[in-house]
């Protein structure tokens, strides 16, 4: 296949720019507090060797995929699809793509809402000491009230909506140039303040010393490949409308590779610096998403400049939040600009508008609403997330890798993938064609209770 190279589309102006685009898209509170409970829920050290597998034979190669797909159609997550295989159902995994980001920004803007509200809290000093009532008292009172988190809401959506209206170069480059390098700095600087507290030793030794009886646990590799899904974002579209702005000038294994092991590096680094802290505090590694908001505001409270520490952490989450929003609204902005000739700034202020609306029932249903259940007992945030992340995704990122394993000739993917016709090249197809699909439909099927129905067929 040989697609025309389209000069009045944007693109990156830097590969740099784009490298850190990208991993802002990857990201986010996935990596910053996603990574540590769900760590801590299973296991620590072993479950940390199976995600860095899951990273290296599923994520890097899906990672490569979408970027060869976006830069060689030149087009949105849809748009790719139709130009590389016109006719061909392929196209449905754009379109799950689409429907997860305005699905999962929806909510992430709420819960990234949160975030800013503890922010600006830390910012003015009213929880540099504990709240009447406790920070889990603060918090709960704050989810719950109707009208309070959708103002946070609303500011942080219109953030995002403001980085992707003003364009790729101006906006999102820019905005990522910024936010990543300083997400960097905080992230090591506060995991080197979290090496000097007394738990320490124990917080290390539960990250990297493994205990291999876990490793008989099934849920353990279940929980990994979710986590190594979610983390890099694959299967929603934005690594390749990222890729669609990149010139065929740049080579794209170096790029796939910095992006999966700087975000893995960024991951192992946020658990550097929780773990040690709740180790030091008697905190259960397994305390779950509560512990950003109910927990770590405890931590800081029991340290000397505790509220310095608050603002930074909070403030942290905060600029990953808004790195893979940004990612997310650009996926369903290029397609409205694309398939209604949109121009950039009416597709990201109605589209933003849009899916800010989406995300009010997800903000209700925290208080008034928090009686309504859609999904197995779900509340309304969890069950769209449910849709989105397991279902939406996984779908997706598995027809994107039949769709890089079959749908091309092996002579155009190697080409066109920059790999050419060598043996990383052709492992690469070989995870893309096999191991990865057989990998991502067992999470499938897990995710939506088949799998425990299908092994109990045979025992």
């Amino acid at each position: 296949m040989s697609l025309k190279e389209d000069v009045g589309r944007e693109q990156w102006a830097s590969r740099l720019g784009f490298i850190l685009a990208a991993m802002g898209s990857a990201v986010g509170l996935g990596n910053v507090w996603r990574f540590a409970y769900v760590t801590g829920e299973n296991g620590g050290a072993a479950f940390l060797l199976i995600y860095l597998a899951c990273i290296l034979l599923i994520g890097i190669p899906i990672v490569m995929a979408e970027f060869t797909i976006g830069r060689k159609a030149k087009s949105d997550a849809v748009g790719s699809f139709e130009k590389l295989a016109p006719g061909k159902p392929w196209k449905i995994a754009g379109l799950m793509g689409v429907a997860a980001a305005f699905m999962i920004l929806s909510f992430y803007g709420v819960i990234a809402g949160w975030i800013s509200y503890y922010f600006v809290n830390y910012l003015t000093g009213n929880l540099w000491t504990a709240p009447e009532g406790g920070y889990e008292g603060f918090f709960v009172d704050f989810i719950t009230n109707p009208y309070h988190p959708l103002l946070w809401q609303f500011l942080f959506m219109a953030a995002t909506i403001a980085i992707v209206y003003v364009g790729v170069k101006k906006g999102i480059e820019r905005s990522n140039k910024i936010l990543m390098p300083l997400l960097g700095v905080l992230l090591i600087g506060l995991s080197a303040y979290g090496l000097t507290l007394g738990g320490a030793r124990e917080g290390l030794a539960f990250l990297f010393s493994p205990d291999w009886s876990a490793l008989t646990d099934p849920n353990i590799y279940l929980a990994a490949l979710g986590q190594a899904f979610f983390s890099l974002s694959l299967g929603m579209g934005a690594l390749i409308t990222y890729g669609s702005y990149l010139s065929n000038k740049e080579r794209l294994p170096g790029a796939a590779a910095s992006v999966a092991g700087l975000d893995t590096l960024f991951a192992i680094v946020a658990g550097i610096m929780i773990f040690p802290a709740v180790f030091a505090f008697g905190i259960e590694p397994a305390s779950g998403p509560g512990l950003v908001f109910m927990i770590m505001p405890d931590v800081f409270d029991s340290i000397s400049m505790g509220w310095l520490f608050g603002l930074l952490f909070f403030f942290l989450l905060a600029a990953a939040a808004l790195s893979s929003a940004v990612s997310l609204l650009e996926v369903a902005v290029a397609y409205f600009i694309r398939r209604f000739s949109w121009s950039r700034r009416k597709a990201a202020l109605v589209i933003g508008g849009i899916i800010f609306l989406l995300g009010i029932p997800s903000s209700l249903g925290q208080g008034i609403l928090s009686n309504v259940a859609i999904i197995g007992g779900r509340d309304i945030l969890d069950s769209i997330d449910f849709i989105a992340s397991n279902i939406l995704l996984p779908l997706g990122g598995l027809m994107i890798a039949l769709f890089m394993g079959w749908g091309f000739k092996k002579a155009d993917a190697l080409s066109d993938s920059d790999f050419g016709d060598t043996w990383l090249g052709n492992a690469w197809l070989f995870l893309l064609r096999y191991f990865a699909p057989v990998a991502i439909f067992i999470i499938f099927l897990s995710s939506i209770g088949l799998l425990d129905l299908i092994l109990n067929l045979f025992r």
